[in-house]
């Protein structure tokens, strides 16, 4: 897991527990999306299926494991927009057949909010009374969707976000950019794949720079055509969010009531797109009302 960068702390708790035999049946990942709680979660399966313990390590299910062929291993996700009963059904059968090249199983449930009610209820009995050999691994970044009779059945580990620093390492190893401003970083949110989406449009980002110190220097139809194509409906609420966070910070730097008042608009903006609100009027009357209120 030292491959993986971030959250030390669980990573090394998990190595113990490997090391320890001390393995328990059921555990939640929890933490925002892009922070690694997958990747970890596959190598702390590695680790429980390995034969030899070791940190380096060929054995047969090893092997199997990196060429994504470990018969002792799954990996469920949602289809469509969840994670239906069938799947869960299909799931539970194969749980309760016998390892195959290793002394245990492992299934990672990924985006476990998604399951439906009647999938999470029929996971329950087998949370309740699992098979000796069984490991099941939920990941989640809404565990309020989680029932809490399936959280309490499983060991909870908290995952932080990453520094900036870890995002920096991880863009080097990437040989990416990480000569970014401070809003850059603090957009990112501590989320390396937050940061890889951005990144690929970092142009359209740095034209919403533009879009907030540019809106007392034009007129308010040129301002309007020049920066609506910005807001398009791909990414929209992380450019949303881009123009929250550059309003607030000239506003509270210059003590500005207007710009802060701008945040209210986007803010607004934003509830009206999550209430399916139409899309163009909503975005046309939020550049008419940011021009006005600081011109």
């Amino acid at each position: 897991m030292s491959k993986i960068v971030g959250n030390e702390k669980i990573k090394k708790e998990l190595e113990k527990t490997v090391h320890n035999n001390d393995i328990l049946h059921s555990y939640i990942f929890i933490g925002q999306d892009g922070i690694g709680k997958k990747e970890i979660a596959k190598e702390f399966a590695k680790k429980i299926l390995c034969k030899t313990k070791k940190d380096s390590c060929n054995c047969k299910s090893c092997i199997s494991f990196e060429n994504g062929n470990n018969p002792d291993f799954n990996i469920i996700s949602e289809e469509g927009n969840s994670i239906k009963i069938e799947q869960i059904r299909n799931l539970i059968e194969k749980v309760y057949e016998k390892p195959i090249a290793s002394e245990r199983k492992v299934y990672i449930i990924d985006n476990s909010d998604k399951m439906t009610v009647e999938a999470q209820n029929s996971l329950l009995k087998t949370l309740e009374e699992p098979p000796e050999y069984i490991v099941i691994i939920l990941i989640t970044a809404n565990v309020d969707n989680i029932l809490n009779t399936v959280k309490s059945r499983c060991v909870k580990l908290s995952f932080e976000s990453l520094s900036n620093d870890e995002i920096k390492e991880v863009l080097n190893e990437r040989g990416l950019n990480t000569n970014l401003n401070e809003n850059m970083y603090e957009l990112f949110n501590g989320s390396i794949a937050r940061a890889l989406r951005i990144l690929e449009k970092q142009e359209d980002f740095t034209q919403l720079e533009k879009f907030v110190n540019n809106i007392t220097k034009v007129d308010k139809l040129d301002y309007i055509t020049t920066y609506k194509r910005l807001f398009s409906k791909d990414n929209i609420n992380e450019y949303l969010e881009y123009a929250l966070l550059l309003f607030f910070k000239i506003g509270k730097k210059n003590n500005s009531i207007q710009y802060l008042n701008c945040v209210n608009i986007i803010q607004e903006t934003i509830n009206r797109l999550k209430s399916n609100a139409n899309f163009d009027m909503s975005v046309d009357n939020m550049l008419f009302k940011l021009w006005e209120e600081v011109n």
